[in-house]
C-alpha cells in the first residue's frame, strides 16, 4: 500500500507542475516535469549528504519502493502504446510503410553495432574497459527510439505530415525488434547461452509477428463487440480492456506486448472508431483516451527524473556521461542518414528529414526500464566497486535525460525549418 501512496502523490506532484508550466510557461510539459524532478532529486541528495534533511532516507526508501521497470513494462505501456496507435492515420502509414520498415530494423541494428563498437574502441582510453557483449547490449537498448518520448515531445509539434509520420511509425514499431535484440543479447552475456542465427529468427518471429497477429486478433475480437452495443459507456470499457486484459495475455503468450497495443490501437482508431462510434461517443472516446495518456505521461516523466535518487555515482561516471551521448547522435545520424541516400533516389523528401529523424529519435522510460533490468555484480573496477549494471545505467540515464531536454526542447527550429521548405515546394508546385 505504501507503493500505491507514494504514486498518488506523485501524480498530484506531476500534475501540480503541469499546471504551474501552464499557466507560466510555453514549454512543453514532460520536458518541464522531468526538469522538476530532477532538480528536485539533485536538492534531496543534496540535503541527504549534509545530513540537515531529517526525512531523507524514508523518503528514498518510499521512492526506491516503486519498481520503475516492473511499473512501465507491465502496466504503463500499455497504455500509452495503445493510445498512440489511436493517433495513427493508417492510410498515411500505408503509404510510408517501406521507409518505416527500414527504419525500424535495418537502422535499429546498425545503430546497435556502431553504438557498441565505437564504445568498445573508445571506454579503455578512459580506464573502463567494457567487452564488447556488455557495450552491445547498450547499443541494442539505446538505439530504438521510445514512442512514449516521441509521441509526447515531437508529435504535438506538428512536423509536416511525411516526416512526421516517419518519426512516429518508426518509434512504434522499432520496440519489437529492439526488444529481440536486447532480449537475446542480454542472454548471451549474463546466461552464458549460444544462441544461434536460427533461433534468434525464431525469437523474432515469435516475439514481434506473433504481436503483430495477436494486436490484430484484439482489435478484430473489440470492434466485433463496440459494433453490437449502442451503449457509449460499453464501448469505452471495452477499449479499456485492451491494455488491460489484452496486454497481460500477450505477455502469457510470449508474445510482444508492446506491438499488439500499437497495431489493436491502429485497427480501432482507424477502422472501429470511423464506422461504428456515434460523434458524441467519438468526442468521449477521445477525450478519455487523450486524459489518460497525459495523465500517465506526466507521471512517467516525473519518475525518469526521479529515478536519479537512488542512484550509486563515482567520478568515472562523468566520462559515461560524456561519451554516449554524442556516440548515440552519432551513430543514430549515421544509421538514419544511411537509408535515405537509397531512400532519395527513387522519392522526394523534405530536405529536414534526416535532421529531425537524427535529432527528434528520443530516448525515454523505456530504454532506462532495459537499464534496470541488468543484474548488478559483474564488476569492471572491483576496487571501486563500479560494476556492468552501473555503467550502463549511468550512459543510458545521460542519453534519456539529454534527449528530452535538450534533444525535445530544441528541435522546433528543425521542424519550423521542415514547415517553412514544405510550404516553398507546394506554393512552387503551384506556380508551374
Amino acid at each position: 500500500m505504501d507503493t500505491y501512496y507514494s504514486l498518488c502523490y506523485l501524480a498530484a506532484l506531476a500534475m501540480l507542475i503541469a499546471y504551474v508550466n501552464s499557466r507560466i510557461g510555453s514549454v512543453q510539459s514532460t520536458i518541464t516535469i522531468t526538469a522538476a524532478s530532477i532538480v528536485l532529486s539533485l536538492l534531496l541528495i543534496l540535503l541527504g549528504e549534509t545530513k540537515l534533511f531529517q526525512a531523507f532516507p524514508r523518503l528514498i526508501e518510499s521512492i526506491s519502493a516503486i519498481n520503475f521497470q516492473n511499473l512501465l513494462l507491465h502496466g504503463m505501456l500499455g497504455f500509452l502504446l495503445f493510445a498512440g496507435g489511436l493517433g495513427i492515420n493508417l492510410k498515411h502509414l500505408a503509404a510510408q510503410r517501406t521507409e518505416i520498415a527500414v527504419l525500424a530494423l535495418f537502422s535499429t541494428l546498425i545503430s546497435s553495432f556502431l553504438v557498441a563498437s565505437l564504445l568498445w574502441w573508445i571506454l579503455p582510453w578512459v580506464g573502463l574497459p567494457l567487452d564488447f557483449i556488455y557495450c552491445l547490449l547498450f547499443g541494442a537498448l539505446i538505439s530504438p527510439t521510445d514512442p512514449i518520448a516521441v509521441l509526447a515531445i515531437v508529435k504535438k509539434m506538428q512536423a509536416p505530415q511525411q516526416i512526421s509520420i516517419q518519426v512516429e511509425g518508426e518509434s512504434l514499431f522499432n520496440d519489437g525488434f529492439g526488444l529481440v535484440m536486447f532480449v537475446s543479447v542480454f542472454g548471451i552475456a549474463f546466461t552464458h547461452q549460444e544462441l544461434s542465427g536460427p533461433a534468434i529468427a525464431w525469437l523474432f518471429l515469435h516475439e514481434a509477428g506473433g504481436g503483430i497477429v495477436y494486436g490484430l486478433l484484439l482489435g478484430l475480437a473489440a470492434n466485433y463487440l463496440i459494433k453490437h452495443t449502442d451503449d457509449d459507456s460499453l464501448e469505452l470499457l471495452v477499449s479499456l480492456s485492451i491494455p488491460t486484459a489484452g496486454f497481460v495475455f500477450a505477455e502469457h503468450l510470449g508474445v510482444s506486448g508492446a506491438l499488439a497495443m500499437v497495431v489493436a490501437g491502429i485497427y480501432i482508431g482507424n477502422i472501429t472508431r470511423e464506422k461504428y462510434f456515434t460523434q458524441a461517443s467519438k468526442q468521449s472516446f477521445d477525450h478519455l483516451w487523450h486524459v489518460l495518456e497525459e495523465f500517465l505521461n506526466n507521471l512517467l516523466f516525473l519518475l525518469i527524473g526521479l529515478v536519479l535518487v537512488g542512484f550509486v555515482f563515482h567520478i568515472e561516471d562523468v566520462w559515461l556521461m560524456l561519451l554516449a551521448i554524442p556516440l548515440v547522435l552519432l551513430s543514430r545520424l549515421i544509421s538514419v542518414g544511411l537509408p535515405f541516400l537509397g531512400f532519395s533516389l527513387v522519392k522526394s523528401y523534405n530536405p529536414m528529414s534526416v535532421a529531425i529523424l537524427t535529432w527528434g529519435g528520443l530516448r525515454g522510460g523505456l530504454a532506462l526500464a532495459m537499464a534496470m533490468s541488468v543484474p548488478a555484480g559483474v564488476m569492471i573496477l572491483p576496487e571501486k566497486n563500479i560494476d556492468v549494471r552501473e555503467i550502463i545505467l549511468v550512459m543510458t540515464y545521460a542519453v534519456v535525460v539529454f534527449s528530452i531536454l535538450v534533444q525535445g526542447s530544441s528541435i522546433v527550429p528543425l521542424i519550423n525549418r521542415a514547415k517553412n521548405l514544405e510550404l516553398s515546394r507546394a506554393q512552387s508546385n503551384k506556380e508551374n
